[in-house]
């Protein structure tokens, strides 16, 4: 079996090796045993002194390597700690960046509100075309209001409320394209109030101010009707034939016959 030697034993080998050699045969007598201890505690302390030495080497190669590996950590979490601050960042931007996004939404939406509300208010503010009776004209939305507010009232059966309705009417709006329905009107809430004698005024109206518009055939009729309740069928008579003879194919012609008969 071969056998494995340890280096401070072979450093002692060697030494002794060569303490052999330079005595030589003449001289062997001379190496006693205090030189030789002398020999290997020398060899001892270098050998030592070359271990500390390699402890010392490797002690400062450590601690180096320990320093470098520490920087490298601090250096590593410095960057861990840049990286998550530019996450940090990048998130609050993105927030931003969405909470922008939703302020132009709603902003957008507001401003399309504010158009449709300011396009209502002025299309309420436009003259709108009306057409009624035959005939077509325009109207601003007050008057188109007050004209169906008054209707609504005669609807109701409060003739009295109606006929101070269509003279307001009359009276603010003078020269408006409802001018003769609401004497039309105006003449009905009189008769339904049984004050024929305003009802005849205004029926005549009618006829004067549009003889050729769709009510003044009816207007005539009316008349009559007024003159009858009166108690004047002579009036009531005339009043036919002119209806008759304006209008003969009209409905309230053919109405008035009906009661020209009856009075005869």
């Amino acid at each position: 079996m071969a056998v494995v030697m340890k280096p401070m034993h072979r450093w002692l080998a060697v030494a002794a090796a060569a303490c052999a050699m330079s005595a030589g045969p003449a001289h062997a007598g001379l190496f006693d045993d205090d030189e030789a201890r002398k020999a290997i505690l020398d060899l001892r302390q270098k050998l030592e002194q070359s271990n500390e030495q390699q402890r010392v080497r490797q002690a400062d190669t450590n601690a180096q390597m320990l320093d470098q590996l520490g920087q490298l950590k601090r250096s590593l979490l410095e960057l861990n700690n840049q990286i998550e601050l530019l996450r940090a960042d990048n998130a609050k931007l993105r927030g931003q960046g969405e909470q922008l996004s939703r302020d132009v939404a709603d902003l957008q939406v507001q401003t399309k509100n504010l158009q449709q509300g300011v396009d209502d208010r002025m299309r309420k503010l436009e003259p709108q075309k009306v057409t009624l009776d035959g005939k077509e004209f325009t109207a601003d939305p007050d008057e188109k209001r007050a004209f169906d507010d008054a209707m609504a009232v005669l609807r109701k059966g409060d003739f009295a409320a109606a006929a101070s309705a269509m003279v307001s009417f009359q009276r603010r709006y003078p020269k408006s394209g409802y001018n003769e329905a609401v004497l039309f009107w105006l003449g009905n809430a009189y008769y339904g109030n049984r004050n024929f004698k305003e009802a005849i005024s205004a029926f005549r109206a009618v006829v004067q101010a549009a003889p050729n518009g769709a009510r003044a055939p009816e207007a005539l009729l009316s008349i009559a009707n007024c003159q009858v309740e009166l108690k004047d069928a002579k009036g009531a008579r005339r009043t036919i034939d002119e209806l008759v003879k304006a209008y003969p194919q009209s409905e309230a012609a053919q109405a008035g016959r009906e009661r020209l008969a009856a009075l005869k």
